[in-house]
């Protein structure tokens, strides 16, 4: 579905800090991290392993109190410590999370329908017992599961259908928005097609947006609207995801992209790997600011680092 950006953000996140002390260290796992996200996008999060994007997504939904900054989804402020209980029912109904792990996530002790049925549970949403369980099973059906796994245990299921699980678990209270962490790493090549097909055809059904974390830039490029390249907990560079494949400033991200494997041979074996060193860089995130270059994109670098990239 068309993203219309003249519309109001969804989500906006305003220079997110994640700060975790360790006795006298302190780990900056986020720092100034600022985007946004429109209803019906999706955007997503890419970088190396500790950069910092399981974070903003469990910061985002609230399983950490952000240190600093501010996170505003639909036009609430959900960053405080304590939310009044209106905000807090937004944020639990109109927010929701799949997790990496499709195993981990899933109590082992519960049936299918009750993990699933968790949300209604808490938040009373219906009537009749025989409400729950219809609105349990169009779920089910929903994410190409069938109604008879109701009363099954989550180790009766493949990988792919408890992930398949975790995305009803997420989709039962009709939420705008959906942080995906990671959600398809722990799968097969094959199965990974089928979760993404299935998130794509849900987002065009319901409307809903993805902040779409993941490693794999092949994936990011097909499901993404718009990318932020996240490195040591910095957004270096986001903009459209045309934008970021076919013109990317920052190294890292250069470095990143020049990663990704081609399954043609030919251009495999002409393919050369950039490297990229912060240490050794020269560069100080500490001292960029992001620079608005041309339509959506952003970079983050000094004036002089900017100019040279653009070059």
């Amino acid at each position: 579905m068309a993203v219309d950006y003249n519309a109001e953000p969804l989500l906006r996140v305003e220079k997110l800090k994640q700060y975790f002390k360790n006795g006298s260290f302190t780990v900056k796992a986020v720092d100034d991290v600022s985007f946004e996200i429109y209803p019906g996008e999706t955007y997503g999060l890419v970088g190396e392993s500790g950069s910092g994007k399981t974070t903003i997504g469990r910061g985002i939904i609230r399983l950490y109190n952000p240190t600093g900054g501010r996170i505003l989804f639909r036009d609430m402020d959900i960053s405080t410590k304590k939310l009044d209980r209106y905000t807090n029912m937004e944020l639990r109904t109109k927010m929701q999370m799949i997790f990496q792990d499709p195993m981990a996530s899933l109590n082992p002790r519960k049936k299918i329908g009750d993990i699933i049925g968790e949300g209604l549970d808490i938040h009373h949403s219906y009537a009749t017992k025989e409400e729950r369980r219809e609105k349990i099973d169009a779920i089910l059906a929903k994410v190409g599961l069938a109604k008879e796994h109701y009363d099954r245990y989550p180790y009766q299921f493949s990988g792919g259908q408890r992930q398949r699980v975790g995305i009803a678990r997420a989709l039962i209270m009709n939420p705008d928005l959906i942080i995906a962490d990671e959600c398809i790493s722990a799968l097969d090549v094959s199965i990974q097609a089928q979760v993404v097909n299935l998130m794509k055809d849900i987002q065009e059904e319901t409307g809903c947006a993805y902040l779409f974390i993941a490693h794999d830039l092949s994936m990011v490029k097909y499901i993404s609207d718009r990318i932020g390249v996240l490195h040591l907990g910095r957004l270096l560079e986001t903009g459209t995801t045309e934008e970021i494949f076919s013109r990317p400033l920052h190294p890292y991200t250069v470095s990143l992209l020049s990663a990704i494997p081609s399954p043609n041979p030919a251009s495999e074996r002409a393919r050369t790997s950039v490297s990229y060193d912060y240490a050794t860089s020269g560069l100080d995130y500490d001292k960029g600011k992001l620079h608005h270059i041309e339509g959506r994109h952003y970079v983050l670098g000094t004036d002089e680092e900017v100019e040279s990239w653009t070059k």
